[in-house]
């Protein structure tokens, strides 16, 4: 079953982090990053960038709307994600627990992956 791994922080203390400290953590992530490409389970994972670059779209009267930042405003940011392919919830709640983040004060949301039979 496929289960996505939402990576959710705070962006602000990355601003201030010391070249080693961004560097601990990088070597976290290469290995957790080795330890499931090992098991087999991932199929995909990507690094975003921070919520300066995002952009919020709607529709309004049938007009995009577009504003600048993230949808949500929280003290907490989406920074990135896991998709995992394992074989139930206990076994990816067990791999998102391992994501550096989930050690550093950060936040690992774990949700099925809806999948829909063509007609």
């Amino acid at each position: 079953m496929k289960y996505l791994c939402l990576i959710y922080s705070n962006e602000s203390p990355a601003d201030g982090a010391t070249e080693a400290d961004s560097k601990r953590v990088m070597e976290a992530y290469f290995g957790y990053e080795e330890e499931i490409s090992k098991a087999g389970i991932k199929l995909a994972g990507e690094a975003l960038y921070p919520t300066g670059a995002a952009k919020t779209v709607h529709m309004n009267n049938g007009s995009t709307v577009t504003t600048d930042g993230p949808f949500a405003e929280t003290k907490a940011q989406l920074g990135g994600f896991y998709l995992l392919y394992v074989k139930d919830e206990a076994e990816a709640i067990k791999y998102a627990a391992k994501i550096p983040t989930a050690s550093m004060g950060g936040r690992i949301e774990v949700r099925p992956v809806m999948t829909f039979e063509q007609p």
